[in-house]
């Protein structure tokens, strides 16, 4: 599977349909000894995609200009760069925190409050990374796989991560402390309307649950990694004696 493929797979973060049952246990995928549970979270995201987000981001994409969302992911991604420069600060990344300081000031200050990604235009590189990435380079490499409810796919250290990442973002900050679910509704429905696409690649596959999870997990372990991993074997999962204490 290209690269192209799995970054796009394990951008879903809202699933469709749960197409099979759990394997036995002896069967499972070594990082997902929770399969039951995960697939039933997976079914309840399903439901709630189908009923509520899916038509109101179908909606969105017909009624908004391309130049309009770009515009809007635009904004979202510099509005981000706050928390994305503390976690490299925290990853002692003085050159990757000094371009996206100069990224988040040149957006912010000339492209509009980040509607306009001048820093791009500038070749001024960007950087993205989160607080799980930061956990895993502090030493917490292993993590199981956890399905999260209407947030999608996690692990237990990704899970802890989102939740600190969600401290000094302001989209969230208003959520929580003003009752605001504006902006974050917004967010929400964007990133499901540009996932749109992948609706039809997902609905043809035999096992929606085993693909967005694989997908997931390579993706994920190549962001965390820097890209420098491997694509695992999976035709080697059963033959492995794996350890599956580790969280």
């Amino acid at each position: 599977m290209k690269l192209r493929q799995l970054v796009l797979i394990g951008l879903l973060l809202v699933l469709t349909g749960c197409a099979t049952t759990a394997a036995p246990p002896e069967d499972r995928h070594p990082d997902d000894p929770w399969e039951p549970f995960n697939r039933s979270v997976y079914a309840f995201n399903s439901a709630a995609d189908k009923a509520v987000l899916r038509p109101v981001a179908r909606g969105y994409d017909r009624v908004t200009p391309e130049p309009v969302q770009s515009g809007v992911r635009n904004f979202f991604r510099n509005l981000r760069s706050p928390v994305i420069m503390l976690n490299l600060l925290l990853q002692g990344r003085g050159s990757d925190l000094e371009d996206e300081f100069q990224r988040f000031f040149t957006n912010t200050v000339y492209g509009v409050g980040g509607i306009f990604d001048v820093a791009s235009a500038g070749n001024i590189n960007q950087h993205e990374t989160d607080f799980g990435h930061t956990l895993y380079g502090w030493g917490w490499e292993n993590s199981r796989f956890v399905m999260l409810p209407l947030l999608g796919p996690s692990t237990v250290r990704d899970t802890w991560g989102r939740a600190a990442d969600t401290v000094p973002d302001p989209a969230w900050e208003l959520a929580f402390q003003q009752g605001s679910y504006a902006l974050l509704g917004l967010r929400i429905i964007d990133i499901r309307a540009s996932l749109l696409p992948l609706d039809a690649e997902l609905a043809a596959a035999y096992d929606e649950y085993a693909l967005i999870r694989d997908g997931w997990m390579q993706r994920r372990q190549f962001f965390i990694a820097d890209g420098e991993v491997d694509v695992p074997d999976y035709d080697a999962w059963l033959d492995e004696d794996d350890d599956w204490d580790d969280w």
